[in-house]
């Protein structure tokens, strides 16, 4: 499971289809083999159907649960360890290779900006209600 899913986890409720499903932008499942028959694929609710997950909601309520100050709003970090996710160098590096950062994993502050950037754009994408100004 990569580090984007485990984000999922904890902001989505498990009957959410972002949680049973891989998130958008990451590796699609292997192609069945030639000659296989692919069965149909259900019809695909309206994306109005979705109720969406106010993503904002539940980090505010987490953050004054947490009785640390964390500025999910605008830091990675900060957001990883509001979720109780791994906030290392290492981890972020990881997450910037899920979403397929393009820059310099060197430069983290860079990195860091776009990666919190692309999560909230990457919950929005996938059903979860996010303020404007936080995604791409």
């Amino acid at each position: 499971m990569g580090i984007l899913s485990n984000i999922f986890h904890k902001i989505f409720p498990s009957s959410h289809p972002a949680v049973a499903t891989a998130p958008q932008g990451t590796t699609p499942p292997p192609a069945m083999p030639a000659g296989t028959a692919a069965a149909p694929a259900p019809a695909a609710a309206p994306a109005a159907a979705l109720s969406e997950v106010d993503v904002e909601a539940i980090l505010n309520a987490k953050a004054q649960q947490s009785g640390q100050p964390l500025n999910w709003r605008t830091s990675i970090v900060d957001l990883l360890k509001l979720l109780e996710l791994d906030s290392s160098l290492q981890s972020r590096k990881e997450l910037a290779q899920e979403l397929h950062y393009s820059g310099d994993t060197n430069d983290s502050a860079s990195m860091n900006v776009w990666l919190h950037r692309q999560v909230m754009t990457k919950l929005a994408q996938n059903g979860g209600k996010v303020p404007a100004d936080l995604k791409d």
